[in-house]
């Protein structure tokens, strides 16, 4: 059930874009790493404590998910892992003020077709302000009929798919937790794509 709730609860994607951080945590350490959607924040945690350098954010509209962030910082102490209320689409005092990033983490964000655009729109500006920052993102795919496709177009991004296998995730259980089961999730990873004429 999608209600206010959909941000406290540990979904597959999470687990297998955690299990993509921790097949590359000696490439984590020092990294700027934004985690957009949070919710309980599973990526946002591991990449944490594989030694990079954090920063979660939920809508500022649910302050149910920002406080779900701080408390999963807290349980698996990481006390001073800055939580931030950003709205996807909005550009905020928060947006604005953001530090350098080298890697934006969202897993399931692309969940419901109205909020797509919403997602991109603050994912471009992020990746403008951070030129070889990269949006590592995992998906359920719901519909057969739901494309970012030409959205990824209109923004200028491009997208790499990644096989679950080349990291360990194209099993129903990771890391001890049923969670992937049979449900069919993607990677991909997104960047700025290259303008014409360089």
């Amino acid at each position: 059930v999608l209600d206010s709730q959909y941000g406290l609860y540990v979904w597959p994607c999470a687990v297998v874009l955690a299990q993509y951080l921790w097949a590359h945590r000696r490439s984590l350490t020092g990294k700027r790493v934004l985690e957009i959607g949070a919710g309980v924040s599973l990526p946002g945690v591991v990449a944490a404590r594989c030694g990079a350098q954090v920063i979660l954010s939920d809508s500022e509209e649910l302050p149910q998910c920002l406080q779900s962030c701080r408390s999963s910082c807290l349980m698996n102490r990481l006390p001073h892992v800055p939580v931030l209320g950003l709205t996807w689409g909005r550009v905020s005092p928060e947006l604005l003020s953001l530090a350098p990033i080298d890697i934006i983490l969202g897993s399931d964000v692309f969940f419901d077709p109205k909020d797509f655009e919403d997602i991109l729109t603050t994912i471009y500006f992020l990746l403008e302000k951070n030129p070889h920052a990269q949006f590592w993102t995992t998906y359920q795919v719901r519909s057969a009929d739901w494309s970012i496709e030409a959205l990824l177009h209109k923004w200028n991004l491009k997208s790499i798919h990644v096989p679950l296998h080349s990291f360990g995730a194209d099993k129903e259980h990771l890391a001890s937790s049923s969670m992937p089961g049979r449900h069919t999730i993607e990677m991909m990873i997104i960047s700025l794509a290259q303008s014409e004429g360089t």
